[in-house]
């Protein structure tokens, strides 16, 4: 009982202020816990513990589907990372932040996908907000997306790592860097209150299911096609299709793939990313990557 008092205060208390790393991490959501009361009752010296719940936050009302009054055409989810308090990768070459990147490219690709005329498009967000990972896959489930598209920038030590990456879902990561970049990704919903991971019981029991196989398969065939289609507009790393286990991509449903667009930590492609030349150029890549996408789909039927 002890150790739930001590857990439940620490979660009550405020962040330190002082210090770069205290300020890095984003305040627990607000709404969780609202307040915690102790009391001891002698001389049997038992005690109690309440903490109140904050009552579950409600679904989020569904974007603006923006395209042709046709639903039988295709629809694609963009959904530009972080935002709100949580800025992701910072650059050290000026300072640009992840989730303003991520929201321009995100934006780029949606007007360019909307002028073939042949696809529907919805953006998880269209401004500053900050969404846990469920409710953006689960925005794609709602709206029965055909294809979930989660856009990022990444960032290294190493300031000479340049390039960029497409991820689809496995539990097993195709390399060290996959994992930990997969890790601090998911890490997002903890610091705000949200362990996903302890669903793995159940989310590996998806994972298994026929329908889940073929989802998975659908997924690395377009990541596939992007990385052929884009290459002559986006330069990418030399092992650029890569596997981890993104809790943004777990949707049973719904083919989903992480486009790591390239390195803010770099200051060749933080140019890139961040020009409006650049922009175009990923979402020139992407257009013909998901029109070709959606061709072999119908082909196939």
């Amino acid at each position: 009982m002890g150790l739930l008092f001590l857990l439940s205060a620490a979660l009550l208390t405020p962040p330190a202020s002082a210090g770069d790393a205290a300020r890095a991490v984003p305040a627990p959501r607000p709404g969780l816990l609202q307040s915690a009361s102790f009391r001891a009752r002698p001389p049997a010296k038992r005690y109690s513990v309440t903490v109140p719940i904050g009552k579950p936050r409600p679904a989020l009302p569904l974007p603006r589907v923006d395209g042709p009054d046709d639903a039988d055409l295709p629809l694609v989810v963009l959904d530009p990372g972080h935002g709100g308090h949580d800025p992701g990768a910072i650059s050290p070459h000026g300072g640009r932040r992840e989730k303003d990147v991520t929201l321009a490219l995100a934006r780029a690709i949606r007007d360019q996908l909307l002028a073939t005329g042949r696809v529907r498009v919805a953006l998880t967000r269209g401004d500053d907000r900050y969404l846990v990972l469920e409710e953006r896959y689960g925005i794609a489930r709602r709206l029965k997306a055909d294809l979930f598209l989660s856009i990022h920038a990444d960032s290294a030590e190493n300031e000479d790592a340049r390039g960029a990456s497409v991820f689809t879902l496995s539990e097993v990561a195709s390399d060290r860097e996959a994992a930990k970049l997969a890790a601090r990704e998911n890490k997002a919903n903890i610091i705000n209150g949200v362990d996903l991971g302890a669903h793995g019981g159940a989310v590996s029991s998806i994972l298994l299911d026929l329908t889940q196989r073929e989802t998975m398969n659908v997924a690395s065939d377009f990541a596939r096609l992007l990385q052929r289609e884009a290459a002559d507009e986006v330069p990418f790393r030399s092992n650029a299709h890569r596997f981890a286990s993104f809790v943004v991509l777990k949707a049973p449903d719904t083919p989903s793939v992480l486009f790591e667009t390239g390195f803010l930590s770099n200051k060749e492609d933080t140019a890139f990313l961040t020009s409006k030349a650049g922009q175009q150029k990923v979402a020139r890549g992407v257009r013909e990557a998901v029109q070709l996408h959606f061709a072999r789909r119908i082909a196939e039927r």
